[in-house]
């Protein structure tokens, strides 16, 4: 991969990152909860398109509690005019945002004059016709629907229905079913809550759609476990259809078990067929027909067995990384610490780890594998286990729908890279080989 674009221009640490369904836009949100667009130019760079504050920090009187104005999670709707729209969540609110483009504008109204004030009636003699007439392009940005009270937790995942019409947003407890053009109530079909919450056991953690079958979503837990519900069956899907769930060893069993098992996030593939879970070390993929275990594991940063302690002091154990299919299926890619990120081929079942930091960004420059290492160095480039940065982590990354093009969040700073182009102008293949895929980076520069 070679780098293509290195943007530092977020005065605050990016939350979020997730291209729309053609991979023409990238939207960015960040914990002072503002949305930045980037558009893709025709020369294949993106390029910052719109920015907007979507969310303002609030205030919850009845619990005296402060809502965060930082951005959880974004979601493109499919597009169906010209504008585009796209769902930003904070802790307790939902809004839909449209984003369009205007480069007209109407001149000679006949009872307000052109800086829009009101004229005085008696100097209006005659009737004229307005007109459009050229302008600069202007990108703007409004709220076209505000979906709250629906969560007495905080929201941690929203996912938009292949209906087009609905989407659901779940919290630790409770997962709910909007439809987007209702923002007075919901539909609440998964609900955790015991009686008792000295019972509690588990919390959600994340909640999906089937990216073709409108009737399916699937939602892990703390507890490690993914559920799959089907809402033919029943309204309330608090009974699932399948249970992802992998055995483990008693004797392997640890103080730390239960946390490093945790999931922190689930994508369907694109096919559909199978799930992509992360928890702390590893990534799996699971074949929708076969529940009792993955078909498929990948060790992230197994190194970091002999160190659970130290990070569950500092916190670190509780981090929570995200993951992405390529546009193929065929390669996963997820975060790690020490700004470093990793890369799967499914079908080689070769990885590689590549790093996204500004002392390796410059334009055209290529990604160089990376290597941590355990006990003694084979090589003057590899890491030790002891002095990585956990300070520096990768938790957010998405990949683009159709192209080898990868955006990675690395605390405000966000990166974009591209697969190399080979001499006749096509793309190198996405297999992961001994020699990785070269990616490049470029320099610096929202009714329904």
């Amino acid at each position: 991969f070679l780098i293509v674009k290195y943007f530092s221009i977020f005065p605050d640490v990016i939350s979020t990152v997730e291209f729309n369904q053609s991979g023409e836009f990238l939207a960015t949100g960040d914990r002072g909860g503002r949305v930045v667009i980037f558009q893709r130019e025709p020369q294949g760079e993106y390029n910052v398109y719109s920015t907007f504050q979507s969310h303002e920090p609030e205030f919850d009187y009845l619990k005296s509690l402060e809502i965060e104005e930082k951005i959880n999670k974004i979601r493109w709707l499919p597009l169906h005019n010209p504008a585009h729209f796209l769902l930003a969540t904070n802790d307790k609110t939902i809004k839909l945002w449209k984003v369009s483009e205007r480069d007209k504008r109407a001149e000679g109204y006949n009872l307000r004059d052109e800086e829009g004030r009101l004229k005085d009636l008696s100097t209006v003699t005659t009737l004229q016709v307005p007109v459009l007439r050229p302008m600069d392009l202007l990108v703007e940005a409004s709220p076209r629907r505000v979906f709250a009270n629906g969560h007495a937790y905080h929201i941690n995942s929203i996912s938009v229905n292949s209906d087009c019409e609905t989407y659901l947003s779940a919290d630790d407890l409770r997962i709910n079913l909007w439809h987007l053009n209702i923002t007075d109530r919901s539909f609440n079909i998964v609900d955790l809550k015991p009686e008792n919450m000295e019972d509690l056991s588990e919390v959600i953690t994340v909640a999906e759609f089937h990216p073709h079958h409108c009737h399916l979503l699937a939602f892990s837990s703390s507890t490690g476990t993914t559920r799959l519900c089907d809402m033919r069956a029943r309204a309330l899907c608090d009974q699932h259809a399948k249970l992802f769930e992998e055995a483990v060893d008693p004797s392997r069993r640890s103080f730390f078990s239960e946390i490093v098992s945790s999931v922190s996030d689930v994508k369907f593939s694109h096919s559909g067929r199978y799930l992509l879970t992360r928890d702390y070390l590893t990534v799996k993929v699971w074949d929708l027909n076969m529940e009792n275990k993955p078909v498929e594991t990948y060790q992230v940063h197994d190194y970091l067995r002999t160190k659970l302690c130290s990070l569950y002091e500092s916190d670190c154990i509780f981090d929570k990384f995200e993951c992405a299919w390529n546009g193929t299926d065929s390669v996963i890619m997820t975060g790690a610490y020490n700004n470093y990120f990793r890369m799967f081929d499914r079908a080689s079942l070769r990885d590689v780890t590549l790093e996204a930091s500004r002392e390796v960004c410059k334009r055209r420059a290529v990604l160089q594998p990376r290597r941590v290492c355990v006990g003694k160095k084979r090589k003057e480039t590899d890491v030790s286990v002891d002095s990585l940065d956990f300070r520096k982590k990768i938790l957010h990354t998405a990949w683009h729908p159709k192209e080898n093009i990868i955006a990675i969040a690395a605390s405000n700073n966000l990166y974009i890279f591209q697969d190399r182009l080979t001499p006749n102008g096509h793309h190198n293949t996405p297999e992961i080989q001994s020699a990785p895929p070269k990616w490049q980076t470029q320099p610096n520069p929202p009714t329904y």
